[in-house]
């Protein structure tokens, strides 16, 4: 019996690494942080505030795939819940950020360039938009604005302005801090080769 618990092999089950789990652990609370930012970016509508909470849930996706990524969105969103007891926001901003990740992570995993990551990011970008316009008109309504025409005026000059801005920021800065980090967080056999 003790000669055979010798040759018992122990296989590591788990999607992610420990390393990636602390590192994601990591980015979640990095996110939750980031949510306390507030800068109003519209003129039109100084409630709709900018902070730049995607950019870990987005390197997360980049480094270990659309699940990681969504995992840390969604675990950052319900940290600045607990915090701040802003369910409604959270839940918008968690519709939000899964569409802006799931498709650029989708495509980035499979074209594993420069071009993919910004091919995958412009479809984030426009993914996340039209999810917040949905967002807006039936979470919105539902929980803060009790009518579609409470909102429906603000959609062209600043709703869809002000997402396609904050994604778009969300992105560029995803790009620097990944290139800065990945080779540091990924495994080495996904990591870039070239830019192109």
């Amino acid at each position: 019996m003790a000669e055979q618990s010798r040759h018992i092999h122990v296989e590591n089950t788990n999607r992610w690494s420990t390393k990636q789990l602390v590192t994601m652990a990591l980015m979640c609370a990095v996110s939750a942080l980031f949510m306390f930012v507030q800068i109003p970016i519209i003129p039109a509508a100084p409630f709709l505030t900018y902070d730049p909470s995607f950019v870990p849930a987005m390197v997360a996706g980049f480094a270990y795939g659309p699940g990681a990524g969504v995992a840390v969105g969604v675990l950052a969103a319900v940290i600045h819940a607990l915090m701040t007891g802003d369910w409604v926001g959270a839940l918008m901003n968690i519709v939000a950020c899964v569409c802006y990740v799931v498709p650029a992570a989708l495509i980035y995993r499979r074209r594993h360039t420069y071009t993919g990551a910004i091919v995958g990011l412009v479809l984030g970008i426009v993914a996340a938009t039209a999810a917040s316009v949905v967002a807006n008109l039936t979470i919105g309504v539902w929980f803060w604005y009790g009518t579609p025409d409470a909102i429906m005026p603000l959609m062209v000059p600043a709703v869809i302005p002000f997402n396609l801005v904050k994604t778009a920021l969300n992105s560029v800065l995803t790009l620097v801090v990944y290139k800065a980090v990945s080779n540091l967080i990924t495994p080495e056999k996904d990591r870039v080769q070239g830019r192109s």
